[in-house]
């Protein structure tokens, strides 16, 4: 038997060229009983390796069963049929840990976990080397090692070792034939290989690779010679960079793309061959013959790694305290809340369901992750930063008492065991949208909280796709810019199942019969998918109860005070690790600021739980699709939506916000529901079964639990296979699709009698949920933003505009849109204005019992917060001319130029061209206050200027220069005269 322990994936980015999961699943047609991931300083593409060998397991189980169901049907196998290999087609091959440590001033080696321990000294020590470097860099040193030696096996890499993704270089060959050498005739690798020897006595291998150049005999006899005087046994390996040799020409281009090279210019990096590919038993075993030794050895030492990812999961915060467990800590926070939300007493529904909440967490052990995401709530609100969550479990009336989400669970439907139960072994899912402006706050408070050395982001690996992968790859095959554009013109035809035809190739300018251009095309397809580098998720914490940097390597990011681990999302969830989404959304710094400014001018407190329910005025305006600016419901598609849809009461704006997604629409749910809503088509089921599923959405599936649903109940899904599918609904899912499930859901479908149209509607539904799905859980807690963003809109306009500029930049709409559609509502809005004017827009009394909106100094680009502190922290009395601001706010010229063509000095009796003017005359030859008078002590007047005045087009274009936008006029309105037909009147607006 043998096992490789020393494979490259492309997880050592742009080196190795073939997927953790090619590599699985080569090892089961070469009968491999165990492979080691060793990538260079990283261990970011094992999760892959381990989720790709637990589809393995599940697919041999089951055909394990279905040969034992099947064994005795029929006649036997006729002689002529081949039998199968004689390797165990149903052995599922093992993943073995481990990293390929390139030191500073130490050899090379293969590190290998032996037990637990040893997996957290790995982690220490590639932690500790990417501390210590910028992000997607390591340096390690030998100290490092010796510090976190136990529980590791290492394989020592040879003197002569294949420079990674090419020939070896001409250092390494030079060190082969002993040629390099110490003064002293001691090869500086020796004397660090003997000191590795004696600190990992009877714990370390010397590592025999074949080099494939016709030489490796004579190679293997040196390297035999020199393990002897080490006195450590050999072990082989095909260190392999691909799992195929198909994937010769790909592992140069990667090579090529690293180097920064065409693949005709990289020479000895250039692999000579494919054959540094994966290798079954027997190929080894004629590779190294008269060395088998090392082969066997490799699979003995296989058997001794028994070390498993699956050890790593449920490592909680316990969130207890020395006074109360967790399960105590839980239930007593969540009853005070049950008090605090219902101050009337609650209802017996909500009682009940908090009881049966609380047991089936209890039973689950998920108190700590429910007990975590309320303290970083409970920060947040204690330091008033707005936040709401959303996600599988917080629309639960525990996350309600915990004050996790404002949306109460009684106004839906929502079924907790649906995403909390025992059938699913992992934890629930929550993430928490906090305010884009504030969220860094509460990000630095869970480190300060639990350490940095427990606490850290999740990555996001960056894959080729589209453009990328054209572009680099076309440079590395030495394409013209022009082409590569051309190629890059054809995006969304590119990637399609025909690929580019070659008619439409010649019509880009494109010869299809072109050699290189045909290579090129192939090896971007082959591409595709492949990780390019890491980069910080958006706001997925992992935290753990023991130290991160024992489970997960941790790294710097690129942003300051951030640490990263090296696993994604998905990785995470296939380990069962806790993971929070500390997530920004500008709507909620929207929504606060305007909360502060109604308690500020109207002397009124107002939360996301205590706006006044169901406001039909509030209804009414969204039912006319007055919706600029309110969350979610103001895009054109939305708007065009909703005197359609008119939503009359919370569950309504939940379906709005989950209808308009490339699901439904996909699937052609959208026209049915209206046409039933509307009463234009009769309510039907396809089954009473379905009713039960289908029944609030009026019989079509909206929801990505529904999606769900229907398989289970429609199309016979087991559990296992209903919670695949839900994986493959995940958003912007990377890899794979829910596709392969369309065969066994329309034969599912078809066998419990419903029809092929709805199947396969239904099933393109799913598909498009597999781009973007959108479960009922975040609906409502988005319906719930969507409700309060239209409150403030509707009863406060000109708060809600003035709450949007000063959150800027988010939406669909610009600040010229934002202020024409206040003005609309009888908002009176005011100019930046130097003596009136602060950083951000603020709401002053208009002289008639009302507000007006003042717009801010932020709305003038170029013009920096500092600048407009100091602006308005020296005004005092307020600004008479330009000069005032220069002497007194210690401004620049140019900060002042900025200030006079938004037309700021209005107040100073100023046009806009004299304010600039004179701006200039500070820039140029503005003396100093000292010398700004003649000997006489008389002031020197400049000769007064004679501007021409700007008309009222020239105003507006400098306007929205300045400002990007004009309260003087419209530009189209300049231009009515024209655009209107003759014969009509010219104050008729355009239709």
């Amino acid at each position: 038997m043998y096992a490789e322990l020393s494979i490259t994936s492309n997880f050592t980015f742009l080196t190795g060229a073939s997927h953790p999961e090619e590599y699985m699943e080569r090892a089961v047609t070469l009968g491999l009983p165990a492979i080691a991931i060793a990538d260079d300083n990283s261990v970011a593409g094992i999760v892959r390796a381990h989720t790709q060998a637990r589809e393995i397991a599940r697919k041999v189980h089951e055909r394990l069963e279905w040969e034992a169901q099947n064994t005795s049907i029929g006649p036997p196998c006729p002689d002529h049929i081949p039998k199968p290999p004689s390797h165990p087609i149903h052995a599922v091959p093992r993943l073995i840990p481990a990293a390929r440590l390139i030191f500073t001033d130490a050899p090379t080696v293969t590190a290998l976990p032996l037990n637990r321990q040893g997996w957290a000294n790995l982690c220490r020590i590639l932690s500790r080397g990417r501390l210590r470097a910028e992000k997607g860099d390591c340096i390690l040193h030998l100290s490092d090692l010796m510090e976190f030696s136990d529980g590791l096996h290492l394989l020592l890499w040879p003197q002569a070792t294949p420079s990674q993704g090419g020939a070896e270089s001409e250092p390494s060959r030079r060190s082969a034939s002993g040629a390099s050498q110490a003064k002293d005739g001691r090869s500086p690798w020796r004397t660090q290989a003997q000191q590795l020897t004696r600190r990992f006595a009877g714990r370390m291998h010397l590592l025999m690779h074949p080099r494939y150049d016709g030489a490796d005999n004579a190679f293997f006899s040196v390297l035999e010679t020199e393990a002897k005087q080490l006195d450590l046994p050999t072990l082989a390996s095909a260190t392999p960079l691909m799992h195929h040799g198909a994937r010769r020409k790909l592992a140069d281009v990667v090579t090529a793309i690293r180097l920064r090279r065409k693949v005709d210019d990289l020479g000895r990096k250039a692999l000579a061959n494919g054959e540094q590919r994966l290798r079954s038993e027997p190929e080894m075993l004629r590779i190294f013959k008269g060395h088998e030794g090392a082969v066997t050895r490799a699979h003995n030492l296989s058997e001794q790694l028994t070390f498993s990812l699956d050890e790593l999961r449920y490592e909680y915060p316990s969130e207890g305290s020395e006074q109360e467990t967790p399960t105590q800590r839980l239930r007593r926070l969540a009853h005070e809340g049950l008090l605090w939300r219902y101050p009337a007493g609650a209802s017996d529904k909500a009682k009940k369901m908090l009881a049966h909440e609380l047991a089936l967490i209890g039973k689950l052990k998920y108190e700590p992750y429910f007990l975590t995401v309320r303290d970083i709530v409970h920060f947040a609100r204690s330091r008033d930063i707005l936040c709401q969550g959303r996600g599988s479990a917080a629309n639960s009336v525990v996350c309600f008492c915990l004050g996790i989400t404002e949306v109460s669970p009684e106004m839906g439907t929502m079924v907790f065991e649906r995403f909390v139960s025992e059938a699913r072994d992992e934890p629930p899912d929550i993430d928490v949208d906090f305010e884009h402006e504030r969220r860094e706050e509460v990000i630095q408070h869970i480190y300060d909280r639990y350490g940095r050395h427990r606490a850290g982001l999740c990555a996001t690996v960056v894959h080729y796709r589209g453009k990328r992968a054209i572009r680099e790859v076309g440079r590395a095959m030495g394409l013209t810019e022009d082409t590569i554009s051309a190629l890059s013109s054809q995006l969304w035809g590119f990637f399609s199942a025909a690929g580019l035809e070659a008619e439409r190739m010649r019509e880009i300018g494109l010869d299809p019969d072109d050699r290189r251009l045909k290579q090129t095309l192939m090896l971007v397809y082959e591409i595709n998918g492949f990780p390019r580098h890491l980069s910080q998720h958006v706001g997925g914490f992992i935290i753990t109860e023991g130290r991160l940097d024992e489970l997960v390597p941790i790294e710097n990011a690129t942003m300051e005070d951030r640490t990263v681990i090296c696993w994604d999302k998905d990785d995470i969830d296939t380990l069962g690790i806790l993971k929070v989404d500390v997530l920004s959304l500008g709507m909620l710094t929207c929504i606060r600021k305007a909360f502060d400014l109604i308690t500020q001018h109207h002397q009124t407190g107002y939360t996301l739980a205590t706006l006044p329910p169901e406001d039909p005025v509030v209804y009414d305006m969204l039912c006319k699709a007055d919706s600029i600016g309110v969350f979610q419901v103001e895009s054109r598609a939305q708007m065009n939506f909703l005197p359609r849809m008119r939503p009359r009461n919370f569950y309504d704006l939940v379906i709005e916000v989950a209808i308009i997604r490339p699901g439904p629409i996909q699937g052609d749910m959208v026209h049915p529901y209206i046409r039933r809503r509307n009463g234009e088509e009769e309510v039907s089921f396809p089954s009473d079964a379905l009713g039960e599923v289908l029944g609030k959405t009026l019989g079509v599936p909206l929801f990505q639990e529904q999606a769900m649903q229907i398989a289970i109940v429609g199309a016979g899904f087991t559990p296992e296979q209903a919670d695949r599918l839900r994986r493959s609904l995940a958003t912007f899912k990377k890899h794979g699709n829910v596709s392969e499930f369309r065969a066994l859901f329309l034969r599912g479908m078809k066998r419990n009698g419903y029809e092929q149209d709805f199947a396969e509607r239904c099933f393109s539904q799913i598909e498009g949920f597999g781009s973007y799905g959108f479960p009922e859980s975040h609906a409502a807690s988005f319906a719930l933003l969507v409700y309060a963003s239209a409150w403030i809109k509707c009863h406060h306009p000109g708060i809600f505009a003035c709450a949007l500029l000063n959150s800027q930049p988010m939406g669909f709409y610009a600040p010229a849109q934002i202020v024409r559609d206040a003005r609309e509502h009888g908002v009176q809005v005011r100019p930046v204005c130097i003596n009136a004017s602060f950083w951000d827009n603020v709401m002053e009394p208009d002289g008639h019992g009302g507000l007006a909106l003042r717009l801010g100094f932020r709305q003038i680009k170029g013009l920096s917060e500092e600048d407009a502190s100091w602006l308005t922290a020296a005004r005092g009395n307020g600004y008479t001319q330009v000069d005032d601001v220069w002497r007194r706010a210690g401004l620049g010229p140019s900060v002042i130029e900025r200030l006079a063509e938004a037309d700021a000095f209005v107040a100073c009796d100023l046009t806009r061209r004299e304010a600039l003017w004179q701006a200039k005359a500070i820039a140029t030859a503005k003396p100093l206050p000292l010398f700004s008078q003649d000997l006489e002590g008389e002031a020197l007047d400049e000769p007064a200027a004679h501007l021409p005045q700007m008309t009222l087009g020239e105003q507006v274009v400098e306007d929205y220069v300045a400002t990007r936008l004009s309260l003087k006029a419209h530009p189209v309105a300049l231009l009515r005269h024209l655009l209107t037909p003759e014969g009509r009147d010219k104050t008729t607006s355009v239709p």
